[in-house]
């Protein structure tokens, strides 16, 4: 797919594009970049930015690169680590697939701050359905 057809394909992930504001900025075959300018609401109670904010731009990142591809996918697992705090007004996210074989997928991504500091790091494991 290209990137207008992943755009329209995401546009109903309501979560991630509207509620989390991420937006979907390059897609190639083997990877993925999101970026999500930060709000209020992405905050925790120390004024950083909530874990669960960046895990939504790592598994949003994913999916858009996953399923970039001919065959629909679907998150099998993910570990994500948090390095350190974002500072800045947005986080970026690049997808990179790892592995690619019959029924899975793996990516790594990763997400950097405005900075270019790595914030995390998440792996993400997909399973292929049929389209």
């Amino acid at each position: 797919m290209n990137l207008a057809q992943v755009r329209a394909l995401f546009a109903r992930d309501y979560f991630a594009t509207e509620l989390c504001g991420i937006m979907i900025d390059e897609v190639s075959a083997n990877g993925a970049k999101c970026s999500m300018p930060l709000k209020r609401e992405h905050m925790n109670a120390n004024g950083t930015v909530q874990g669960g904010a960046i895990f939504t731009l790592c598994d949003t990142a994913f999916s858009v690169a996953a399923n970039a591809g001919d065959r629909l996918t679907v998150s099998r697992s993910a570990d994500i680590t948090y390095l350190k705090p974002a500072k800045g007004a947005c986080l970026y996210a690049e997808a990179c697939e790892i592995s690619r074989g019959g029924t899975m997928c793996l990516y790594r991504v990763s997400v950097y701050d405005e900075a270019r500091t790595l914030v995390a790091y998440m792996t993400g494991n997909g399973h292929f359905l049929n389209r």
